[in-house]
């Protein structure tokens, strides 16, 4: 059975040993242990933000894409064709359609009061 001697062990540090006259010494690179350990955890963190901010590119890469594809088709849809699908949905989904419409306008009226 270990005894406590009042000593804190972090992770990467070393526990400091205590003599029978009341003196203590503590094992030789304990101060290097904790700055490698926390450089290790540095590390890992890194890593970590890295890889998320490489997927968070690749789907913004991806998004953009898909966006630039739908104005490339808008551009070339004919004015009147987009009116009668709108009408369609609007009619098959009448729920919808109104908080759409509703969304719309607000968002319209909040751009319109900020300019003021």
């Amino acid at each position: 059975m270990s005894q406590n001697t009042g000593s804190t062990n972090f992770p990467g540090t070393s526990p400091s040993t205590t003599s029978g006259t009341g003196s203590s010494t503590t094992g030789s690179g304990t101060g290097t242990a904790a700055a490698t350990g926390l450089a290790q955890t540095a590390q890992e963190y890194g890593g970590k933000i890295t890889e998320a901010a490489t997927q968070a590119k690749d789907y913004v890469t991806d998004k953009v894409g898909v966006v630039g594809d739908k104005i490339k088709e808008l551009q070339n849809a004919d004015l009147a064709e987009i009116t009668e699908n709108a009408k369609d949905y609007a009619r098959k989904n009448p729920g919808q359609a109104i908080l759409i419409s509703a969304a719309a306008g607000l968002l319209v009226g909040l751009i319109l009061r900020g300019r003021r």
